[in-house]
């Protein structure tokens, strides 16, 4: 008669560790599809940054966002809302991206020192 007791227990341990495993296989499924989304943005972000600058302006954005990450990002997000606008005519080329850069960067202080 003790053996009964042991299997039903043994039986609801099984039943918790498979609803432990499902909802685990469920999360993984919800990263996964995260994750997929995440790089169809990436992708298409990368796409419309083709599309609206030439090889030079790339270039530099990429070497911006290499020294100076935050300010990389700002500036991508800044010639992405222009293109979704429509205010882009063309393509931004290199001293356009230069431009750019200058009008976004942050104010550096700087000091001038007279000598007498």
């Amino acid at each position: 008669m003790s053996g009964e007791p042991d299997e039903e227990r043994l039986e609801e341990l099984r039943q918790k560790k498979m609803e432990q495993l499902q909802e685990q296989a469920d999360s993984g499924e919800a990263s996964a599809g995260q994750e997929a989304a995440q790089q169809q943005a990436e992708a298409q972000k990368q796409a419309l940054l083709r599309q609206h600058l030439t090889d030079d302006a790339r270039k530099r954005l990429n070497t911006v966002k290499m020294s100076k990450p935050q300010f990389g990002e700002q500036v991508e997000q800044q010639v992405l809302a222009l293109a979704r606008s429509g205010r882009i005519q063309g393509k931004i080329d290199d001293d356009k991206m230069k431009q750019l850069l200058k009008e976004l960067k942050p104010d550096s202080k700087s000091f001038d020192i007279k000598r007498r």
